[in-house]
């Protein structure tokens, strides 16, 4: 139904109760259902963000063939939403493929999830979901967190009106995750790749600058100035810049390289992403450190600053977190025996340093 005073592209429904609704329908550009009523400021400001695409974007090629309302429809919008295109690409990409392998799959109904209306998702069909993926915890979780996400993107979309996936629970990882490697660990890989092997300076870029492979293999010349390495991580787009350590200066100046990265394969060349990880999992079996990987060493790294009594704050510096909670599990490996003599000896020293004000009370008193 069209009224003559509403605007272009603007027209009149009901809902299921016989209210009023208005929507946005404009060819070549998603539908937007109006929150306020014509004829007032919000509705106003609405109809001006379907105009410029905020709220309406332009539909991708194909897009147009998705059911209105339908997970297809809303997954197309999440893609060009900074929801989406804000994280890295790495992240992207691996959202993407979470996101699709969903969108594609058929149950025994028969017809793929991305058909279904995004209105008619409920709390037991996300557990369902998450059940059908046991015994892979990890990835059950991993879809719950994307689902989460798309159904926050839909309720400002109009499409949804509240989170259905905020009423379940993810399932319980008894794994810590990636092994932190021990200090026997450590020295067993040193020992067994000695200074100047591109195995020993990988390792040494790992645990003196607590980055990830996939920033430490891109390291080169470039990024050092004034005895510093600057970086910007590639996950998460947060710059650090770290002093070069002796242990690190000492490996960098082992390895002479004409390259314009530290670390190169036998051709020369850098190591791409999965070559690089197949390369460290080599040298960590060759020195019998089987459970031992590059991102392990990223929290040996963290370990090691907050046995040094560093603050969450200093171990963030470097690492890039942004939240203590991140820092609380890659430093969960600390020495608890070292810390609990440390945290004893300065309980006693408080204890000590009260007795002696309470003693010099007691003395002025008496005098």
């Amino acid at each position: 139904m069209k009224k003559r005073w509403l605007p272009e592209w603007v027209s009149e429904y009901r809902d299921r109760h016989g209210k009023p609704r208005y929507r946005f329908r404009r060819k070549g550009f998603a539908a937007y259902s109006f929150k306020s009523a014509p004829g007032t400021e919000a509705f106003r400001q609405e109809y001006a963000a379907c105009l410029d695409g905020t709220v309406a974007p332009p539909i991708e090629a194909g897009a147009d063939r998705a059911q209105p309302g339908s997970f297809d429809d809303l997954i197309s919008r999440y893609y060009r939403s900074p929801d989406f295109l804000d994280p890295g690409e790495r992240t992207r990409v691996v959202y993407r493929g979470v996101i699709e392998r969903w969108r594609q799959h058929k149950p025994t109904s028969g017809r793929r999830y991305g058909e279904a209306m995004v209105r008619d998702l409920q709390p037991r069909h996300v557990e369902k979901m998450m059940a059908d993926m046991l015994p892979h915890r990890t990835a059950a979780n991993m879809l719950r967190k994307r689902l989460k996400a798309l159904m926050q993107f839909a309720i400002r979309q109009g499409l949804a009106k509240s989170n259905p996936v905020d009423a379940t629970r993810p399932f319980k990882i008894d794994s810590d995750g990636f092994h932190t490697w021990s200090e026997d660990e450590i020295s067993a890989y040193e020992a067994h790749h000695p200074l100047g092997s591109m195995a020993r300076l990988t390792f040494d870029l790992l645990l003196f600058t607590g980055q990830r492979g996939g920033d430490i293999r891109l390291l080169g010349p470039g990024h050092v100035r004034d005895k510093r390495i600057t970086l910007t991580q590639e996950k998460t787009g947060v710059k650090v810049s770290l002093p070069i350590l002796p242990p690190l200066a000492a490996s960098i100046l082992a390895t002479p390289s004409k390259a314009m990265i530290f670390i190169i394969n036998g051709h020369g060349r850098p190591f791409t992403r999965k070559g690089f990880g197949n390369r460290f999992r080599a040298w960590c079996d060759e020195a019998s450190l089987s459970e031992c990987s590059a991102h392990g060493l990223r929290k040996a790294a963290a370990r090691r600053f907050a046995e040094a009594g560093c603050t969450n704050q200093q171990i963030k510096s470097w690492t890039g977190h942004t939240t203590d909670s991140e820092v609380a599990r890659y430093t969960a490996a600390a020495d608890q025996k070292m810390l609990s003599d440390e945290a004893g000896e300065m309980l006693m020293a408080n204890l000590r340093k009260r007795l002696a004000i309470q003693n010099d009370n007691q003395l002025e008193k008496g005098a």
